[in-house]
Formats: C-alpha cells, structure tokens, sequence
C-alpha cells in the first residue's frame, strides 16, 4: 500500500485520528517557524539586506529534505509521486503574484504564514499584516471577474515539475536541486560575514554534517532510480465490496483486494453502453469519454463530447488528468472493439489516474446498441474488419452529427444494466506553504 495511506485520501468524522495527525503538523509548523525567529517581523527583513539570512536557510532547508525524503519513498516504492498534489504552473500569474508579495514581504516584513505566527504571539504588525491580506483576499475575489481569462489561462502549464522541464531523470533533478542549495547555504552565510559582520567560527559545526548527509541522501536517491510503469501496475491493487441481502438478518458486506490483471479477467472495469450513457445524467459523477482511436476512426463516428486522445499520446495528457478534473471525475475509455482501450486502461491505471473504465466493446458495440433506432445512420457492417477496427463502413465522415451518437434520454430513460463503476473520491487540492 502506497503512503499517504487512504484515511488520508478522504478524511472525514469517520478516522477523527487523522484530524489530531494534522492539527499536530501544524503545532509543528507553527513551533518551528517561532522558534525559528519567523514572528519577527526585522528578522525577516534583515534578509533582503544580507545581514540575517536565516529564512532562505530554514526554507530552503525544508524544501530539501522534504524532495530528498519524497522522491526516496518514490524510489523505494513506498509513495506514488503520481498520488501527491502539484500545484498547477501559472507563470504569468505567477510572477506578477511572486512580485507583489515580495515587494509585501519587504516593507511588511512578513509572509502570510509567518504573519499568523507572529499574530499568534500577539504581535500587532502581525495582526495587521494578516488583516490586510484578509481584505486583499476579499478585494481579490470581488474583482477577479475582470481579469478571469488572464488569470485562468495566461502562461498555464499544468502540472509541470523540474524533470519535465529539463529531461532529466528525478534523482538527478533532486541531486542538482540539493547542491545549488548548499551552494546558497555557503553563499549566505558570506553574505552575513560581509554585511552583518557576523563571525562564522561561532556557528555550529553541526550544519557541516548535516551538509554531507543532505548530499550523501540525494546521491542514494539518484542510485536507486524510480520505479517503471510495469513496477507501478503490477504494484496496483482494488478494492471492492460485495453486499449479501439477507431475510430477516443484516445483509453480509465481503470486501475484495484485486490485483489490477484481476479486474481486467474477472471484467470489472467494464461497463456496458447502456452504463456508458446513463453515467452522463448521473449528477454524482463527471463523465470524460476519452477516445483512444486513430483520428480517422475518430472523425468517421465518435460519441457526443468524446475526447480523442490516440494510445501513443496518452502520456502527454497524464499531466492533465492528474491536475484539472473534479474529484467526482469518472474516465471512461474507447476504441473500436477493446483491445486499444485495454492498454490505455493499463497506461493510465499505472500513472495513478483514478476513476479508469473501459467500454465493453467499444464504439462497435455502441453502433450495435443504440445503432438501430439511428434513422441518420447510413452506415453498413465491415464484413472485413479485423481486431479492434471499425466494424462499420461509412460513406462520409459525420463524427458526432448521428443520432446514436447522443441517444435521447428520455427514450432510453428505463435502461436496466448491471452498474460496474465505484466512484473513488479523491482527496481534493489544499494550500501550503507560505501561500
């Protein structure tokens, strides 16, 4: 089982437990960056004049250990990086709102976590400074309509991390990431011996070690590598639970582990068109129909609002399906017949994406479903048409313009099916950090 274990995923009255777990990482947090000097409005500030560099080493410091320690459990198999939320890269939003709070933290002295320290501790230039980003967060939300689109879209990247950037595997990202800190480390500390005339013979000969460890943990990180897609798949496991109704007793509740070959054989991912359609009108769950054909199959006759996104670029799209959809979102996966959808299901299940269904047999099986009550379809039985192709022939490419294409609710209202598709909420996104 993958850490962060599943008490976490969704959190609730049901395990209280994990509420004391995180009320205990923030008396942490909140501990340290006071003991640390942080509610200190000057000492925050002495940074950007090189005399007390103390909040670029704790931060750096814990942005280090905490990538060096994660991308080890990757590497050891303990943790899915797929699993762990990352924020979304806006990079003009991101600048514009990285100047704006730096200008904030130099005449303020504060950031806004530092402030709730400091606040804490009843200091007044901290109650103020979190006042002030209250009305500025309320002020934001009022006039944020104005600038939605620049907001929303402008310089996005989605889920975008260092690796991905540079093309580098991640142990040697973590490795570079770890000796440019020792190098501010070293540089900081220049700095205070220049400009606050501090005498680094006093400081501790601890932090020296503590280097050498730092480095000598994120070479082990870059030797043990990261697991493949084939390590992560045949790491997969599902659960699944079986209700027994009982006469005059309570009904018997059995819970399963599978493994995800298991779902495959014993046809548990799949779900019939019947299923497929209902799921659109289902107000508990987010259908995404993602078409994994060849764009000409595609073009020829795709389900209304389908997606296509052919096997060899799916990796493309992971980003994507890890970051944007709502926690209720369900994929359902297509091609001709199911061969094509049976290894994107393994591609995505593998790549962490949750909520992975496959059509039982594919868009063949649909045209055969809703085809015949279809007055707009004039296409005719491929007699020719081999495994996972179009079983169809059609005289021009229409796409979704078929009636079959979108069946008419109301005339398939009492559809009856054997629903296969257990809704896995995700944990949703939260803040961190300074932020």
């Amino acid at each position: 089982m993958n850490f962060p274990l599943p008490e976490f995923v969704t959190v609730s009255a049901s395990n209280p437990w994990t509420y004391v777990v995180f009320a205990l990482i923030g008396f942490a947090f909140g501990f340290t960056l006071e003991m640390s000097g942080f509610g200190d409005s000057r000492k925050l500030a002495a940074q950007f004049y090189f005399t007390e560099m103390t909040v670029l080493k704790v931060m750096f410091t814990a942005i280090v250990t905490a990538m060096v320690l994660l991308f080890g459990a990757v590497g050891l198999g303990i943790l899915n990086f797929n699993q762990v939320w990352v924020n979304p890269t806006y990079l003009s939003s991101g600048i514009l709102g990285g100047l704006i709070m730096g200008v904030g933290f130099i005449i303020g002295g504060f950031c806004p976590t530092t402030s709730l320290a400091s606040a804490s501790t009843g200091k007044i230039d901290g109650m103020l400074f979190m006042l002030g980003g209250f009305v500025g967060a309320f002020l934001f939300g009022e006039t944020e309509s104005l600038f939605d689109n620049w907001y929303t879209y402008s310089g996005y990247f989605g889920r975008l991390t260092l690796n991905q950037v540079f093309n580098l595997p991640i142990g040697v990202v973590v490795l570079l990431v770890v000796l440019m800190a020792l190098f501010m480390f070293w540089g900081a500390e220049q700095l205070e011996r220049i400009f606050g005339k501090k005498d680094l013979t006093k400081e501790p000969k601890l932090r020296i070690a503590g280097a050498g460890a730092l480095f000598a943990a994120a070479v082990a990180v870059v030797l043990i590598g990261s697991p493949s897609l084939e390590d992560k798949y045949n790491a997969l496991t599902f659960t699944r639970t079986e209700t027994i109704q009982q006469l005059n007793a309570d009904p018997i509740v059995n819970t399963y582990k599978y493994t995800a070959d298991e779902m495959l054989t014993k046809r548990l991912v799949f779900v019939t068109p019947a299923e497929a359609f209902k799921a659109r009108y289902n107000q508990a769950m987010n259908p995404v129909y993602l078409d994994v054909r060849s764009e000409a199959d595609y073009n020829l006759y795709h389900i209304e609002n389908a997606v296509n996104v052919p096997v060899d670029r799916l990796e493309e799209v992971i980003p994507v399906l890890l970051t944007e959809p709502p926690a209720n979102t369900v994929f359902i996966v297509m091609s001709n017949d199911e061969a094509a959808a049976i290894e994107a299901w393994k591609f995505l299940s593998a790549s962490s994406v949750t909520n992975i269904y496959i059509l039982e047999g594919g868009v063949n099986n649909w045209i055969a479903f809703f085809g015949n009550e279809d007055k707009t379809l004039s296409a005719q039985p491929n007699p020719n048409a081999g495994d996972d192709q179009l079983g169809y022939l059609f005289p021009v490419a229409l796409g979704s313009t078929y009636e079959s294409c979108s069946p008419d609710p109301v005339e398939y209202e009492s559809l009856e099916f054997e629903a296969k598709i257990i809704l896995q909420l995700k944990r949703d996104k939260s803040g961190g950090g300074c932020g």
